[in-house]
């Protein structure tokens, strides 16, 4: 038997979670551009030769991995609250 991890949540509580989740992935997203687009300014004006790639790369990627686990959980919200509006 699958458990309900929204089920002590009220449809209040999983919206308000839900609108902060979106903001996060927002914000991250923002500063995962932002990271990427200063890296590739410095490979452009450095030159790829003087930087190695891997440690420059992993940290400017990084948010992306966080992004996932946000998106399911975000979808699974959305699917309770719409299971909560049709009963």
């Amino acid at each position: 038997m699958k458990k309900d991890i929204f089920e002590h949540l009220s449809t209040a509580q999983l919206i308000k979670r839900r609108d902060l989740l979106k903001g996060v992935a927002i914000g991250l997203g923002i500063v995962a551009i932002t990271a990427i687009g200063i890296l590739m300014y410095i490979f452009i004006t450095n030159g790829v030769e003087d930087m190695p790639f891997t440690s420059s790369a992993i940290p400017a990627l990084m948010p992306l991995v966080f992004f996932l686990p946000m998106i399911f959980h975000i979808g699974k919200l959305n699917t309770e609250i719409k299971r909560r509006n049709q009963e």
